[in-house]
């Protein structure tokens, strides 16, 4: 059987520290500090916006059309010149995908909510908090049902009441209102 001789345990000694400048290390100067933007994918909105200036700029070398991009003031696209000419061979592909389908761009657009009788949404607003208050749950029938009942009480003309249960998404949304189905 072998054995072994003892050993002195290793010496450990401390790590040395780096020396790091930071921000507030480093001397003043009238130099700003690159701000790099992290990747991110380019919306199918991108890509089109970008589309229509080399259609509209057909003379511009695709790296200015790159620097271009990336230096505007608002919404700059950040993207390489190799992306861009592999995405362009992909043009026509694109376009006859939104032609097909033209709902992927239009659902990015803002929503816009225009409540036409403010006074019917705040009466449905208070008659929820008061439901609230009494602990009792509101369901979606049970404000649709609610919000005719006011329309006519608020003598709402009939072309202009909110039919169904299209507004029943953005009210509860609007008013931070969960509903129990």
């Amino acid at each position: 059987m072998l054995k072994w001789k003892p050993h002195d345990p290793p010496k450990t000694t401390p790590p040395v520290k780096q020396c790091k400048i930071g921000v507030k290390d480093a001397p003043h100067t009238s130099a700003q500090l690159l701000i790099t933007s992290s990747h991110k994918n380019l919306t199918l909105s991108d890509w089109m916006t970008i589309y229509s200036y080399v259609d509209s700029h057909p003379d511009i070398p695709q790296s200015n059309m790159v620097q271009y991009f990336s230096t505007l003031k608002t919404r700059a696209l950040i993207f390489t010149q190799s992306t861009l000419s592999h995405r362009l061979h992909d043009h026509s592909k694109m376009e006859a995908h939104i032609n097909s389908n033209p709902t992927p761009l239009s659902s990015k657009r803002p929503h816009i909510v225009i409540v036409t009788w403010p006074d019917v949404d705040c009466a449905l607003y208070l008659w929820v908090q008061h439901m609230e208050s009494k602990g009792e749950h509101v369901t979606g029938p049970m404000l649709q049902v609610k919000h005719s009942k006011f329309e006519e009480e608020f003598e709402v003309p009939k072309k202009e009441r909110l039919p169904g249960e299209g507004w029943l998404q953005s009210f509860c949304k609007t008013y931070k209102i969960q509903e129990h189905w």
